[in-house]
């Protein structure tokens, strides 16, 4: 998958170590994870390691092994499932003691996700944790399982609900990105084979401001490309 990213017309690759990887081969993936930085050229794209969430055992040791070997080929840190800004502050402080000690030539940025319901309440204190920090990811998925939704279907709309569920977290996490400064991200849709439904969704948080939108398949670029390409 990480060969093919190098030719999509993506804006940017997440190298992920966190939900798609089990965690019998959390080692193993970290390992892959630096194989792939080392073996392909993604320079004309934005590079992000999603580590592990801080509150996992995975966390520091993802951040530590990739910067300290591949640190210059990096632009963001992505953190998931951000429930207060010392999560925010612990891989700050982490990288800038890595970057201190490297020397690497520019500085690492922050990505947090923003799905789960703490995460959702602190929402304006972690948007001003860091100057690191570049955008905040509104994640559907965890956060309909940290709210006890009951629909399983990652990104999708409630068609017997009265409107948009989403609205409310959409713009709470928009507005508090806007505040400060920052990208806003809404994360996957993972129908993959119903471009009517992602272009929906993706339709609905642009029209509210978002930045931009995940994609799990090459099918969708082209549809995210031309919603947000204004």
């Amino acid at each position: 998958m990480l060969a093919k990213a190098v030719h999509l017309p993506a804006d940017q690759i997440i190298i992920d170590l966190e939900d798609s990887v089990a965690p019998t081969v959390k080692e193993e993936a970290r390992v892959n994870a630096l194989t792939a930085l080392g073996s392909y050229d993604f320079t004309r794209k934005t590079v992000v390691l999603r580590a592990n969430g801080v509150q996992t055992r995975w966390c520091y040791r993802d951040i530590v092994d990739v910067v300290e070997r591949c640190g210059r080929l990096l632009d963001c840190i992505m953190i998931p499932k951000v429930r207060d800004a010392s999560h925010v502050l612990f891989v700050a402080n982490l990288l800038h003691m890595i970057e201190d000690s490297l020397e690497l030539p520019r500085r690492i940025g922050i990505e947090a996700q923003i799905e789960t319901a703490e995460g959702l309440t602190n929402v304006d204190e972690i948007a001003a944790a860091s100057e690191r920090l570049e955008t905040l990811v509104f994640g559907p998925g965890d956060m309909a399982a940290t709210l006890n939704m009951p629909h399983s279907t990652l990104g999708q709309i409630i068609d017997n609900y009265p409107g948009d569920h989403w609205h409310a977290a959409l713009v709470r996490v928009l507005v508090a990105a806007r505040s400060h400064g920052l990208q806003v991200i809404e994360g996957p849709y993972a129908i993959i084979r119903d471009p009517d439904g992602f272009r929906e969704v993706a339709t609905r948080s642009r029209q509210l401001g978002y930045d931009g939108k995940w994609v799990l398949h090459p099918e969708q670029i082209a549809l995210a490309n031309e919603i947000y390409s204004d």
